[in-house]
């Protein structure tokens, strides 16, 4: 199983400051949600909330003071792909890109992502 990395980019990481308020030290939980589509998933898309304390990360990432973290439960959503979070002016809040690390390969024709046995 390859563990998922988390990219933040600067203009998200401010976003998340100041649009969901969170403070130096809060916390911002990604997670897979049913319905919706995202580049390595078909059916499913990406959910986020605040939460400030992890409970069992699988990985935590501390950007400007923020975690940003995915819980082991969730590893069946992020498993073999990294996520890159980054902020979409147009919608005014974030939008996740996925790429394959080494336990994954990302099928860009279906749009879903398949783990290699």
């Amino acid at each position: 199983m390859a563990v998922s990395k988390i990219s933040i980019s600067p203009e998200a990481s401010k976003w998340f400051r100041e649009s969901m308020g969170i403070p130096e030290g809060g916390g911002v939980h990604f997670f897979g949600r049913v319905y919706g589509e995202t580049n390595a998933h078909e059916g499913f898309s990406t959910g986020m909330s605040r939460h400030d304390q992890p409970v069992q990360p699988l990985v935590d990432q501390v950007v400007d003071g923020v975690h940003y973290y995915i819980e082991e439960s969730e590893n069946w959503f992020f498993e073999g792909l990294d996520v890159q979070v980054d902020y979409d002016k147009s919608i005014d809040g974030p939008v996740y890109y996925y790429t394959p690390n080494d336990g994954s390969k990302l099928d860009t024709h279906a749009h879903s992502s398949k783990t290699e046995p």
